[in-house]
């Protein structure tokens, strides 16, 4: 017994070895086997899940993870003055953080490179996808909006941010819930109390009640490694940098097409490798609908 012991042990030290000497050619091994170190076959996502109201300070939260890869996504409201140029609407603003918790290439002191480019592709993603009506955020016509400060805080980056990125953001504005306002005698904007909900107000409500954001086409992404002739779906960090050519499809709830990212990467994307990763995009698609509408059930529930 002790010495299967000792030579299970000493296989496992050679194949970790073997594994930090040569990545390539370690993680080249199991895809000649169609498979992955992780046990997944190359199409196929980690699991994932989504818990909403994980920031209850927040007017909507969400926390999701995509295997280790972990997201928080908090939004706050807070009462602005529509532009000249868009009177009847609000605004979002989108940033994304990197604290050195979430991984060991974050320096502490020094702004995560990857931080600002995330928050950019999330904006352009969701505007662009029409999820949200800017209009649905206005509340006096030309006076009063709501300003949504979406924050994602990346808990682990464990590769497929922006995935588990976008998917945290879409779960948060799905729990978001638009509090009551009603207008005070100087013409100002404040928020009605639950408190005081069911007391006599000065002045009618803006909004009568709670009320959640109506959203369209909700957005959905799967990055995907393309090494060779292979096709990896939700790559892991240590894939990412090993197999660096990484495309990201963006797709609507009803299959359309939303943005195509590639940023480089050494294997050109063909029209065929191209139109593999749109097909495993439709199916992850699938996965995450049901996954957030199970969230969101069990949320109604509590």
């Amino acid at each position: 017994m002790a010495a299967a012991s000792g030579s299970n042990l000493s296989s496992e030290m050679e194949v970790d070895a073997f594994r930090r000497l040569f990545p390539l050619r370690f993680h080249e091994r199991h895809l000649l086997q169609s498979i992955r170190p992780d046990g997944r076959t190359l199409g196929k996502a980690r699991d994932t899940t989504i818990a909403l109201g994980a920031v209850t300070s927040a007017n909507g939260s969400a926390l999701t993870k995509i295997g280790c890869t972990t997201m928080l996504a908090a939004i706050k409201l807070e009462v602005m003055t529509p532009t000249a140029e868009s009177p009847d609407e609000g605004c979002i603003a989108i940033d994304f953080h990197m604290p050195p918790i979430c991984s060991p290439i974050v320096r502490p002191g020094r702004p995560a490179e990857a931080a600002p480019v995330l928050a950019k592709q999330l904006s352009d993603t969701i505007t662009s996808s029409g999820v949200i009506d800017l209009k649905e955020l206005s509340l006096v016509g030309g006076k009063a909006a709501w300003m949504a400060y979406l924050d994602i805080y990346c808990l682990d980056a464990d590769g497929s941010l922006f995935d588990a990125a976008l998917l945290s953001a879409v779960a948060a504005f799905s729990h978001l819930r638009i509090p009551v306002v009603s207008l005070n005698d100087e013409g100002r904007i404040v928020l009605v109390s639950e408190d005081n909900g069911g007391g006599k107000l000065e002045k009618e409500p803006v909004n009568k009640e709670k009320r959640k954001l109506k959203l369209d086409s909700l957005p959905f992404s799967l990055t995907c490694i393309l090494h060779k002739n292979y096709i990896l779906a939700d790559p892991t960090a240590e894939e990412e940098s090993i197999m660096e050519t990484l495309v990201t499809v963006v797709l609507d709830s009803s299959s359309q097409l939303v943005s195509l990212y590639k940023p480089g990467g050494p294997v050109p994307a063909h029209t065929s490798a191209i139109q593999d990763c749109v097909a495993l995009t439709r199916q992850r698609l699938k996965e995450l609908q049901k996954i957030l509408n199970g969230a969101i059930s069990d949320m109604e529930v509590d």
